[in-house]
């Protein structure tokens, strides 16, 4: 019987050789058919696609492949990867920015749509570890559903016991593809999918000129309000907590969102109900931030209503900069710290000197956080351009090997897959300061976490040789930036396949995932059902912790003058 080690090297090469063997292939300036790599994605017995080489259709798989790819995934049939819009002229003479800009539910990436060819930014080679594996796996899943639909009528009963799929999970693909669901569905079975992909570019220059064009508006921000020489705490989070959290701007709207949701949500509305009655344990603020998302963004007038929200922001000393241009679709927020008003912040954070707030010299760098390694290149542009970094703070998801979906992990040490290096951390933030905040999870800290090239690319024998090593979270992000970290306070570039303290960097930092999925337990993920409401929860208690964080750190300091 094979020792874990011996299973878990067994498990590490099946990965390390399907991504290889994508890799050359799209070293081709010619169309590579996905089919060619079906065998090795089989081989790597990927932990997210269980059925793969099954005859049942993996309807687990599938919703997580068509989630994060655009609708026109089902008509398309050839997907051409790039760097830039200008390399896609150059190359095959196309201005994919005159095309139809299609978007995927679940991933953020600039897609271009014409006839049946897709065109798609990326930001890093990250994307690409992740896009291939998605597109094979929807593939797959297709032709499973296209050989079992041959014989069937197409009424929802008759079609769903053939594809060998749940009801819930049914109704879930159903919910995704909407009003194209019965279309979709006739197509299946009319034809097979035999997707054909190209990359143009993926130069490591190309990828730190796209973060460079990023940073440009970001800078030209700060610049008009007053901050392009201000300390930088650096936060990698998402688009609606830390504005909530310091704001309360979603609170000011509070009689629009109960209006809109009793009309719209009933599930959501009920969960008031459970919260004015005191049958749920949650909290009313993060309930709250939940309708605000559904009003900004469902809203018949929401185009107004986000007018008026921007002017409360703008108020409050924060900048919205969308991403525009560019293979890294991460809008960004600043915030002017001293221009924040200390009786709109969420009362969670606690008590705040409003005197020492108005002194503060230091601004908020609010990333949605991106894909592996572009968060690399987007801390480094920031680092390089800034006149001093005063923290950096990753909130992001992970899967968990021991814990629950919901949970809260905190790591002191972190692998990082791409450079083969193991940061030691003094991880700013601990599990006290997350607990008081989080109703339904666990939080723990002094976990360790690894950084891996793709949520497809894990086998069960690769995750088990992680686990013997005492490695419980499974993310994308934290082995990047503490790569860019490194180079922050060091002479020369990240090291390689090192063993790196990180205890004393000169600046704040802190890491935090909550968990999204259970891979050990096949569980469906987050990713799969769309953020719920309960994920309100961990997001909230982790990004409270953050702002409590840097409020404590610019207290804490002389009174900074930006003359």
């Amino acid at each position: 019987m094979e020792s874990p080690p011996q299973a878990g090297w067994r498990g590490k090469q099946a990965v390390e050789l399907y991504v290889r063997t994508y890799t050359t292939m799209l070293q081709s300036s010619g169309d590579i058919k996905v089919e060619s790599l079906v065998h090795a994605h089989l081989a790597m017995g990927s932990v997210l696609h269980p059925l793969a080489a099954e005859a049942q259709v993996d309807m687990g798989a599938l919703l997580y492949a068509i989630r994060r790819l655009p609708s026109a995934i089902v008509r398309s049939r050839r997907v051409i990867m790039g760097q830039s819009p200008q390399g896609f002229r150059a190359v095959i003479g196309a201005d994919i920015l005159s095309w139809q800009a299609v978007k995927a539910p679940a991933r953020r990436r600039k897609w271009y749509e014409k006839g049946d060819t897709l065109a798609v930014l990326i930001a890093s080679p990250s994307d690409i570890d992740d896009l291939v594996p998605t597109l094979v796996a929807f593939q797959i899943e297709w032709n499973k559903m296209h050989r079992l639909l041959q014989d069937v009528p197409l009424n929802d009963a008759d079609a769903r016991s053939a594809a060998g799929a749940g009801e819930e999970d049914w109704h879930r693909l159903r919910q995704t593809w909407g009003d194209d669901f019965d279309a979709n569905l006739a197509r299946i079975k009319r034809e097979e999918c035999r997707i054909v992909i190209r990359l143009i570019g993926g130069s490591h220059l190309g990828y730190a000129r796209n973060a460079s064009r990023w940073w440009q508006p970001i800078a030209a921000a700060m610049d008009e309000m007053g901050m392009r020489e201000a300390p930088i705490y650096f936060v990698s989070s998402n688009a609606h907590s830390l504005v909530n959290v310091f704001t309360g701007v979603a609170r000011q709207f509070e009689k629009d969102i109960l209006d809109f949701v009793r009309t719209r949500d009933p599930e959501l509305d009920e969960e008031r109900r459970k919260l004015e009655a005191g049958h749920s344990r949650a909290s009313r603020y993060n309930w709250m931030y939940y309708g605000a998302r559904e009003l900004f963004d469902q809203h018949p007038e929401r185009n107004r209503l986000r007018s008026q929200r921007a002017e409360m922001e703008k108020t409050n000393g924060i900048r919205h900069i969308p991403a525009k241009g560019t293979g890294v679709d991460s809008a960004t927020q600043v915030f002017k710290i001293s221009q924040l008003d200390p009786a709109a912040i969420d009362p969670r954070v606690g008590p705040v000197d409003e005197s020492k707030l108005r002194a503060s010299g230091a601004c908020i760098v609010n990333v949605d956080y991106p894909l592996g390694l572009a968060a690399y290149h987007i801390l480094r542009q920031v680092a390089e351009h800034s006149a001093w970094v005063a923290g950096v703070y990753v909130l992001g998801k992970a899967a968990t090997l021991n814990a629950e979906v919901g949970d809260v992990m905190i790591p002191n040490a972190v692998y990082n897959e791409h450079s083969g290096n193991t940061y030691w951390l003094d991880n700013c933030i601990a599990a006290a300061d997350v607990q008081p905040n989080l109703v339904y999870g666990s939080a723990l800290d002094n976990q360790r976490a690894v950084t891996v090239r793709g949520t497809f690319l894990q086998n069960r024998d690769y995750l088990d040789m992680y686990y013997q090593g005492r490695y419980t979270v499974v993310e994308m992000e934290a082995g990047p930036y503490l790569d860019a970290c490194y180079e922050i306070t060091q002479p020369d570039r990240y090291p390689l396949g090192e063993s790196v303290n990180m205890a004393k960097v000169g600046f704040d930092l802190g890491i935090v995932f909550y968990a999204s999925d259970t891979p050990y337990t096949q569980a469906r993920t987050l990713g799969a059902r769309g953020l719920s409401y309960r994920g309100m929860d961990s997001t909230y208690a982790a990004a409270i912790a953050l702002a409590r964080r840097i409020l404590r750190q610019e207290e804490a300091l002389p009174a900074r003058s930006m003359g």
